[in-house]
């Protein structure tokens, strides 16, 4: 098959490059500012794909360019620089690749030991890549697009979590850590573990997403899809954030601090990467068997779990979660198929 074979010619109102699937990358790095802007922001959000050419750090940027959440903009940048070397490793360029490139990368993940879950967004991430080439007449097919996906088993989740026990225990360490953040450890844990945040979600929130809603102290996030959520606060998270932003230098009027929720020593935010560390570091002290497997998304998935344990109906967990389909909730709940919660008893009674 020949280069370039399958490419379509390149649509004049997605990028003002000429011939832009053929460009050499001193031709690129003439572009004009709308080109240059999207170079810009792609190095700035997405590093992985900084190290790519020119030309490929430009289609992945306009294609990023048209997802409004920023989880699934890092999500399948990320996804998209692993397909990008394992291209580079075949030698193959991005817009030559063939279905059985992609079929290949697909068994290469698997055989890896990626989870089919894992695997399957990846390959998404892929088919919309190649999609917006083929809107936008960069190429003529889509490679990815018939590309058989692994089943993933809906009642089944990899996320090593805490048991009832192990949620205490890190709770525990977080109160009896030592040195100047202990007391943004004691707030960060319970907001994770008690609100069970997503890690973006909680490392995106401000100071002022704080307040009061019908008597209840709370907190809004922004979710999947952009989606705002308002989170109540239980009165002992509500304590500990209370007395870590106490001792937070006040706002500019004197007032309560100003800036990111939670912020490191010099007012910057707190990414997350530090918010992963300091999971794992607590669930070390709480002597966690399996701390190392431990993220943010752990606590999530011990809160979701926990609180079905603990008898909340699954609505309002789901609620709870911010999942928008119920079987997602469902996953997290160990009792299904419990024979006590059997319908029939309850359907019986209700017939005498």
């Amino acid at each position: 098959m020949s280069a370039g074979a399958g490419r379509g010619p390149a649509a004049a109102g997605l990028i003002p490059i000429p011939a832009l699937t053929h460009a050499p990358a001193a031709e690129v790095s003439r572009a004009p500012a709308l080109a240059n802007a999207l170079l810009g922001q792609l190095d700035t959000e997405h590093p992985a794909l900084s190290g790519s050419p020119d030309r490929e750090r430009l289609l992945a940027a306009a294609w990023l360019a048209g997802y409004r959440s920023p989880r699934t903009r890092r999500a399948y940048a990320a996804d998209l620089a692993a397909w990008l070397d394992w291209l580079t490793g075949l030698d193959v360029d991005v817009l030559d690749a063939r279905r059985v490139h992609v079929d290949l990368w697909a068994r290469h993940l698997l055989d890896s030991g990626a989870a089919a879950s894992s695997t399957t967004r990846r390959l998404s991430a892929v088919t919309s890549f190649y999609h917006h080439l083929v809107d936008h007449d960069l190429l003529a097919a889509n490679p990815a697009a018939s590309v058989r996906r692994p089943k993933v088993d809906a009642d089944h989740t990899t996320t090593v979590g805490l048991d009832r026990d192990q949620a205490r225990a890190f709770l525990a360490a977080a109160d009896a850590d030592l040195g100047p953040a202990r007391l943004r450890t004691a707030a960060t844990a319970r907001l994770l573990l008690h609100l069970g945040l997503r890690v973006d979600e909680l490392a995106a929130a401000d100071v002022a997403d704080l307040g009061y809603d019908r008597g209840h102290r709370v907190l809004t996030v922004v979710r999947k899809g952009g989606r705002r959520a308002t989170l109540p606060i239980p009165p002992a998270t509500g304590a500990a954030l209370d007395v870590y932003l106490a001792a937070r230098p006040p706002g500019p009027d004197g007032g309560p601090p100003a800036g990111p929720l939670l912020a490191t020593a010099s007012g910057a935010r707190l990414d997350q990467s530090a918010l992963c560390k300091l999971v794992r570091r607590l669930a070390r002290a709480a002597e966690v068997p399996q701390w190392s497997e431990l993220s943010p998304h752990s606590l999530r998935h011990t809160a979701i779990t926990l609180a079905l344990d603990a008898g909340a109906p699954l609505r309002d967990v789901q609620d709870y979660a911010g999942h928008r389909d119920p079987r997602t909730t469902r996953r997290y709940d160990r009792s299904r198929g419990s024979l006590d919660r059997n319908a029939a008893y309850t359907l019986t009674a209700y017939l005498s």
